[in-house]
C-alpha cells in the first residue's frame, strides 16, 4: 500500500516547479527573472510565486533584488561536496543499522518507496522520481531509530536539491537512478548490514561524482579530481550501534 502524500498548497506546487525548472536548466544560473513573468509563465497570481521565491532565497538558491527581480545563484560546489561528505559519514552506517533492525513490515514500507521511485521513472517524471528517491532514503534512516539523524540528513538532501543540483535526468537517466538503489534494497531485504552500508556508500559516491563532473563542465576553475578525492577520504562504512 502506497503512503498518503500530504495535500500541497499552490505555493508548494510553484516551489516544486521552480526547483524543477532550475534542475532542467530552463531557468539559467546567473540570469535574472521577474516574479510577474514567472507568475505569467505558470498561470498563477504573483503571491504564490513570491512565497516560493522567498523559500528558495532562504535555501540560498536565488537572490531577490528589490525592484530588479530574482537571480538564480550559481552552484557552490564546495558546499555540496561537504554535504555529501556528511552523508557518507552518517548515511552509510545508518543503512547498515537499518539492515539490522528491519522486519517484514518495515521492509514492505521500504519496498513501497522503491516501487514509487520506479513508477515515477516509468512515467518519465523527474521531479516525482527525485521525491521518491528522497523518501526511500528517509524510510531507511527511520529504521535506524534515531530521529535527529533523520532530520539532519533530510536537511542535507533538501539543501542539495534546493540548490538546483541533481544527476537525473541530466547526468544519468531516471532508470539509472532507480537501478543505483537496487543493491541497497537487496541488502536490506537480506538483512545484511555490511552489504547495506557498502551499497549506500557506493551509491552516495556515485551520485556525488556524477554531480561534480556535470557541474565542472565549462568551469575551468573547478578541479573535479580534487573534489572527488575529498569525497573518497570520507567514504568509510562503520555500522551504527546503540
Amino acid at each position: 500500500m502506497d503512503p498518503v502524500e500530504p495535500r500541497q498548497t499552490l505555493t508548494d506546487i510553484i516551489l516544486s516547479r521552480l526547483r524543477a525548472a532550475i534542475l532542467s536548466g530552463e531557468l539559467v544560473s546567473g540570469q535574472q527573472y521577474s516574479a510577474g513573468g514567472l507568475a505569467e509563465h505558470f498561470g498563477v497570481s504573483r503571491t504564490p510565486v513570491r512565497e516560493a521565491l522567498l523559500e528558495l532565497e532562504r535555501a540560498g538558491m536565488v537572490r531577490i533584488d528589490r525592484n530588479r527581480g530574482v537571480r538564480i545563484i550559481p552552484t557552490a560546489l564546495d558546499e555540496v561536496v561537504e554535504c555529501f561528505q556528511v552523508r557518507l559519514l552518517l548515511e552509510s552506517p545508518a543503512a547498515a543499522r537499518a539492515a539490522e533492525m528491519v522486519d517484514d513490515v518495515s521492509f514492505e514500507s521500504v519496498q513501497g518507496r522503491f516501487d514509487a521511485m520506479q513508477r515515477a521513472a516509468d512515467q518519465d517524471d523527474a521531479e516525482a522520481t527525485l521525491r521518491a528517491d528522497r523518501d526511500f532514503h528517509l524510510e531507511l534512516l527511520a529504521l535506524a531509530g534515531n530521529r535527529k539523524l533523520v532530520t539532519v540528513l533530510e536537511d542535507l538532501r533538501n539543501l542539495v536539491l534546493t540548490r538546483g543540483i541533481a544527476t537525473a535526468p541530466n547526468a544519468r537517466s531516471l532508470q539509472e537512478l532507480v537501478d543505483d538503489h537496487r543493491d541497497i534494497l537487496e541488502a536490506i531485504r537480506a538483512k545484511n548490514p555490511t552489504a547495506a552500508g557498502e551499497a549506500m556508500r557506493l551509491h552516495i559516491l556515485n551520485t556525488a561524482t556524477l554531480l561534480i563532473r556535470r557541474e565542472a563542465q565549462g568551469r575551468p576553475e573547478i578541479d573535479p579530481a580534487d573534489l572527488e578525492a575529498k569525497l573518497a577520504s570520507f567514504g568509510t562504512t562503520l555500522p551504527l550501534r546503540n
